[in-house]
């Protein structure tokens, strides 16, 4: 299993060098979510002493248009197995909840100015979206090729 965090953190450095200097970083933190970042915070999250935030991530990708720590999150979860044990019935079950929780957030943020509503309905499409990818991984996984009875191929083109 790789090393996410070593990942993360060569990711954030790179992120780091395109803004070409540690106070460049903390001015970006600080406008993003308000002041307390210097120079010396960006050092220790470079070199290991200090674990990047989830904010840091958001704000330094943002700030550069680059995504590779969310990419390389999105690439995680696709990978991710289908659960065991459950039914077809109870994905479907899953599914109309999870959309009518999601249809009733994006309604919800559409009526709100609140950050807090918009990121709602996110996680509640997300939500949504894998409710559907499980389904799909135990419709794919469970073929009605795998119980077929062969049948054996016919010969075109003999005279008997």
């Amino acid at each position: 299993m790789p090393d996410f965090r070593k990942i993360v953190r060569a990711n954030m450095k790179s992120l780091v060098d395109w803004f070409g200097c540690y106070d460049a970083v903390a001015e970006t933190f600080n406008a993003r979510w308000g002041g307390g970042a210097s120079k010396g915070t960006v050092s220790k999250k470079v070199t290991g002493n200090l674990d990047w935030t989830v904010a840091d991530v958001i704000a330094l990708e943002d700030a550069s248009g680059r995504y590779p720590v969310t990419r390389m999150l999105a690439r995680r979860l696709e990978s991710r197995p289908a659960q065991v044990g459950g039914s077809l019935l109870q994905d479907g079950s899953n599914i109309a909840r999870e959309s009518g929780e999601a249809i009733s957030a994006i309604l919800a943020a559409e009526q709100s100015s609140c950050a807090d509503e918009k990121a709602q309905a996110i996680k509640e499409i997300d939500e949504a979206m894998y409710a559907m990818r499980q389904a799909r991984a135990r419709l794919e996984g469970s073929s009605c090729l795998k119980h077929a009875v062969p049948v054996e191929p016919v010969e075109r083109g003999s005279a008997e």
